[in-house]
């Protein structure tokens, strides 16, 4: 895998790092970017290898982040708890600053696993333009009794078992990287979060795969996304949780190459910084 890199962005007033890292393969210097979105609890080593596996197979670059909070980018403050739009900053501010930072113009895949899918969406929906096409994974669209009930389960694990050791080899602040998510998704007033309507003016492709296994969430959010945007391709997994890259990596692989095919056949040749 390639080294990590850091880059910085001016957010909110703040200079925020933002680590990060390139995939390139032989071969594949001027093929389409995928921009790798991480879940809730998610960094760029958490990924491991699958980016790596995917652009290798499929002959496309990849860029991987961590969000500011997560892995090695900037902690998020103590003083400072996510709000119920914590998904549509990220969306419409952390990551068209970082897309500039990296000097990226020409339109990218994004490919969000479950928050970061969510993420994917809102950014869809605002930047068109800068969009080629959306893979997602367990993403989010609304809040499900099932999601709250096994983040409360995580809470536990966390405070009471080893849940907070095993991610701390993944977070240079693992307190900044689990409370902030666990406890905005327990908030009451999260419990209203909602972003159907704010996807419905997407019109670039969608492909989003749920594990029929999820203890995240169900059926109904990808089918919510093909409620309203045109188009939306569904792959529901059998045998398969809240992480498909993990669980069926290579259904996965194949089903992204399949809506990739026709920007493969005609790659863009400006190649990012």
């Amino acid at each position: 895998m390639s080294d990590t890199d850091f880059a910085l962005i001016d957010w909110r007033g703040k200079s925020v790092r933002i680590e990060h890292r390139f995939i390139v393969p032989p071969g594949a210097e001027a093929a389409p970017l995928v921009v790798f979105l991480h879940e809730g609890l998610g960094s760029v080593a958490m990924w491991k290898d699958f980016p790596d596996r995917l652009c290798e197979t499929l002959g496309v670059r990849g860029l991987v982040y961590s969000r500011p909070g997560y892995g090695r980018s900037t902690p998020r403050a103590a003083d400072s708890p996510l709000g119920v739009d914590f998904m549509h900053r990220q969306a419409h501010e952390v990551l068209p600053a970082f897309l500039a930072a990296m000097g990226i113009t020409q339109p990218v895949w994004l490919f969000g696993h479950s928050d970061g899918g969510s993420i994917a969406l809102l950014f869809a929906a605002r930047h068109p333009q800068a969009v080629a096409g959306l893979v997602l994974l367990a993403p989010h669209l609304f809040v499900e009794d099932v999601t709250v009930h096994h983040i409360e389960l995580a809470r536990q694990a966390y405070d009471h078992a080893d849940l907070r050791a095993r991610l701390a080899r993944y977070h240079d602040d693992v307190v900044s990287a689990f409370r902030g998510w666990n406890d905005i998704w327990l908030a009451p007033a999260f419990r209203a979060w909602n972003i159907e309507a704010d996807i419905e003016g997407i019109r670039c492709p969608v492909l989003a795969i749920q594990g029929l296994d999820d203890e995240y969430g169900t059926l109904a959010q990808i089918e919510g996304i093909a409620a309203r945007v045109p188009g939306t391709q569904l792959l529901p997994v059998p045998g398969c949780g809240h992480s498909p890259h993990r669980d069926q990596p290579e259904q996965v692989i194949e089903a992204t190459g399949r809506m990739l095919a026709p920007s493969l056949r005609g790659a863009p040749a400006a190649a990012p910084r």
